[in-house]
């Protein structure tokens, strides 16, 4: 077994390549041995001399064969050496960590190994996408996320119209997944405030992060400046991009259900039901047929377009299919881009139908809605849970079985277990990002 298996994951960050650490760590080994070498000549020509009481014959251990005492000598030199490097780490080095008290190797990881790690984007919204980036930022630092600015509830929907700026939400959740995990900054970031003592209070329901990024757009004049400073505060990897900065408002139509008679008396018409707002899509309980934004013209932003168009690998999804993923690509100039790149495009099929939205959907329907609103030959696979286990999944929800082809999309399908263990209907972050790796590296 590797040694490095025996190491807690902090400690076999220092053991990756490229870091230009491990070099001058060995020259500095080398350095001392010399110096003690040195030292050792001239003790032993002062020893040979020198009349010394019998207690140095045991404290050199001249009893023992001159190998053995090579062997214990140089172990506890050994020892020595690594206590003292990393106690040197502990107290002098990591206070220049940064503000958030991120391990310096974390910082030197990201500046010299996930700088120059693939180009990933990343479209989508919710906990989906949040989840994908969280195992992403082990691989690389080159991630973009281009987020939808669709939602209109909760929080954000509340901040949206007070406010007249775009949802901060799945933005706040994003940078919350490329920041260092464990800082109390980034928790604080994921707070969500409750009711007060005496009942409902202007910031029930509010996360601090949604009014962190909210002052932050007032304060730099634009919502992705505030974007870019919020990211900083937790150090954050990687970029969070809107897919537009128009605000948009989601639509849907569904299937028709029922047939009223015309006026004319010339037969029943069907009435197609419709819905505004991504908030109120899930609440009509009928199929949905297709989504679109209005206005249908917003440009796309521009930083999101070139990331597509300069990356390595185009990932849509995990999340709602219609109300996360599906926004973004509506965008005029997005889809445009993901014909135009020359990275290969995966969706990421969800492991669970998603009630009011996605309802007993097979994974042809979840790519057939995709392809019938993009079009054909832009997702060259699809990620694809192949990982059943024995559970009962939560009211409504049905897991998404896995085929080997896809009916009538040409995408290849890609099986493989990214499911978490204790959540068998949502995505593992780790799993997921190590497959989404391998498909860059082909």
């Amino acid at each position: 077994m590797k040694l490095k298996a025996f190491l807690p994951p902090s400690t076999r960050r220092w053991l990756t390549p490229g870091l230009h650490v491990k070099r001058w760590l060995l020259l500095m080994i080398v350095g001392m041995a010399l110096i003690g070498l040195g030292i050792g000549y001239i003790l032993v020509e002062w020893y040979r001399d020198a009349h010394l009481p019998p207690i140095f014959f045991y404290l050199t251990l001249q009893f023992l064969p001159r190998l053995l005492r090579a062997i214990l000598f140089g172990g506890l030199g050994l020892f020595s050496l690594g206590y003292g490097f990393y106690r040197f780490y502990q107290s002098i080095l990591s206070t220049v960590s940064n503000s958030n008290d991120m391990p310096l190797i974390e910082r030197l990881w990201q500046q010299r190994i996930g700088a120059s790690g693939p180009k990933v984007v990343a479209i989508g919204g919710g906990h989906g996408l949040a989840a994908l980036l969280r195992g992403l930022k082990k691989h690389t630092a080159n991630i973009t996320a281009i987020i939808t600015v669709a939602d209109d509830g909760g929080s954000s929907g509340r901040l949206r119209k007070e406010l007249g700026m775009l949802p901060p939400g799945d933005f706040r959740m994003c940078i919350s997944a490329l920041a260092d995990d464990e800082s109390l900054v980034t928790q604080l970031f994921q707070y969500r405030f409750g009711k007060s003592a005496s009942g409902d209070s202007a910031l029930s329901g509010h996360s601090f992060g949604n009014l962190f990024i909210a002052a932050m757009a007032e304060l730099t004049g634009s919502f992705e400046k505030a974007l870019v400073e919020s990211s900083k505060v937790v150090a954050s990897t990687g970029r969070i991009v809107p897919s537009t900065l128009r605000d948009v408002v989601l639509c849907a139509e569904f299937k028709a259900n029922e047939r009223v008679p015309l006026m004319d008396g010339i037969g029943p018409a069907v009435l197609v039901p419709q819905a505004k707002g991504e908030s109120q899509i899930g609440k009509v309980g009928l199929p949905i047929e297709r989504v679109w934004l209005e206005p249908g013209d917003s440009p796309p932003f521009p930083d999101a377009v070139r990331a597509i168009l300069d990356a390595d690998i185009v990932v849509l999804g995990p999340g709602s299919l219609f109300t996360s993923v599906m926004p973004n690509l509506l965008v005029s100039g997005i889809t445009q881009a993901l014909r135009e790149t020359g990275a290969p495009v995966i969706y990421v099929g969800n492991v669970a139908t998603e009630r009011g939205e996605t309802d007993s959907f097979t994974l042809d329907d979840h790519v057939n809605a995709l392809e019938r609103h993009i079009g054909l030959g832009i997702v060259d696979a699809v990620i694809v849970n192949n990982h059943m286990t024995d559970f009962k999944p939560p009211s409504g929800v049905e897991i998404v079985q896995p085929v080997q082809t896809l009916a009538k999309s040409a995408a290849l399908v890609l099986l493989a277990e990214v499911v978490d263990d204790e959540t068998p209907w949502r995505h593992d972050p780790t799993k997921l990002a190590a497959v989404v790796m391998q498909q860059v590296r082909r």
